[in-house]
């Protein structure tokens, strides 16, 4: 292949992207639906003219990376700091209802319609990783959407924002339990004891760029090395949290956001200098590459039977759950339906987890073909929901109801 053609592949990315985007808006949806619906379409699902080589992959992590540090921008800390518990319980229920009814579904299905094709695989330990699989939530979707709407730095965005970072944790862990199962050089004490070194170190990480960057941004003449320096600190704390501790980079791209928007100072002049290239090029490359990622085989009625019941299962469990924890703490039935919807993305977390279940072994390629399907109507599906949430009733039925959840 030409080694330019590179340069035809973004440019395409680009141009599909905007267009889908723009007719998203035209019939009202969310413009990231567009975009996610413009990588399946160039991808090698549809037309097969872009593949997801590794210099795109790379542009959309550093794409998702910029995005979520925007959202630390956006966010109130002191909001933040006041829904931590609801955070906590959100994510718990975001967790624990979908990776139960995820676990049940796929071994009633194994036990009771698919045992002919599931060969000799595992069933209960293939089901307890699908599980894990449907626990994860890719938040980029939900902060692009929010975005959008000017919701991001609201209560339900706080909370959202929160919760997501904490479901991401906790799927760590929970990935990291089962992985023990079949590799044995999975320590879950040691994953642990990251984990809780991590949030330490970013502590007094934090502490300390505050101090630093708060005398640096008093100096009015230097902006432009300023947005330079905190461009490089979002990327190096992106990759000292995945590398060093195994917390997603995203995390630490967050956690930047966060210390800026505690500075005050030139905030909003650095979040529109990062966004214009993060709109403009970057998040555009990272919502279609999610696209570029699914590619569909052939499957029986029951496999395309059971990826249906999955997608179903994967969208009430998480808007359920997480709507039941958002209503535990006051929320109201409109805000804990938000909430709820917000998280039910699964995006290309999902994808990586079910990767990683492939190369040890435990996720069989019978059932691999399912999650793809998941990942595609989740995806799509969330920021749909999320547009209809927060649509403002016109006749307000139902506001002294009680969630049914």
């Amino acid at each position: 292949m030409n080694s330019y053609y590179f340069l035809f592949e973004i440019s395409l990315i680009l141009f599909s992207t905007k267009l889908l985007g723009l007719i998203s808006r035209r019939i009202k949806l969310p413009q990231v639906v567009g975009a996610l619906l413009a990588g399946i379409i160039i991808g090698p699902g549809v037309l097969n003219l872009v593949v997801e080589s590794e210099f795109i992959m790379q542009l959309s992590e550093i794409g998702v990376i910029f995005l979520m540090f925007i959202a630390g921008l956006e966010t109130d800390i002191d909001a933040l700091k006041k829904q931590g518990k609801a955070c906590f319980t959100i994510a718990i229920l975001g967790v624990l209802i979908p990776f139960a009814l995820g676990l049940g579904t796929t071994y009633l299905f194994g036990k009771f319609g698919m045992q002919d094709v599931m060969g000799d695989s595992n069933l209960f330990l293939e089901s307890v990783f699908v599980g894990v699989i449907l626990t994860a939530t890719s938040v980029s979707i939900t902060v692009e959407t929010l975005r959008e709407m000017g919701k991001l730095n609201s209560n339900v965005g706080n909370a959202l924002l929160g919760a997501a970072i904490i479901d991401d944790i906790l799927g760590i862990i929970a990935l990291s339990v089962v992985s023990s199962f079949a590799d044995t050089s999975v320590k879950v004490s040691v994953i642990l004891l990251k984990i809780g070194l991590y949030f330490v170190v970013m502590a007094v990480v934090s502490f300390v760029l505050y101090k630093i960057l708060k005398n640096w941004f008093m100096d009015k003449e230097n902006f432009k090395r300023q947005v330079i320096a905190v461009i490089g600190l979002c990327l190096l704390l992106a990759y000292i949290s995945e590398e060093y501790f195994g917390v997603a980079d995203i995390t630490g791209a967050f956690v930047t956001g966060l210390i800026i928007s505690a500075v005050g100072l030139k905030k909003e002049k650095i979040m529109f200098a990062v966004d214009d290239l993060s709109y403009a090029f970057l998040s555009p490359i990272f919502f279609a590459s999610i696209g570029l990622k699914l590619v569909l085989p052939k499957m029986s009625m029951i496999i395309v039977a059971f990826a249906v019941v999955l997608s179903i299962v994967a969208i009430i469990s998480k808007l359920w759950g997480c709507a039941l924890g958002a209503k535990m703490f006051k929320f109201s039935n409109k805000e804990s339906l938000q909430i709820g919807a917000g998280m039910v993305s699964r995006g290309e977390v999902a994808l990586i987890v079910a990767n990683k279940g492939v190369k040890l072994g435990i996720i069989s390629n019978v059932i691999f073909a399912p999650i793809l399907i998941v990942v595609i109507i989740t995806t799509i599906i969330a920021p749909i929901l999320l547009k209809l949430a927060f649509k403002e009733d016109k006749a307000k039925v139902g506001e002294n109801t009680t969630l049914a959840i």
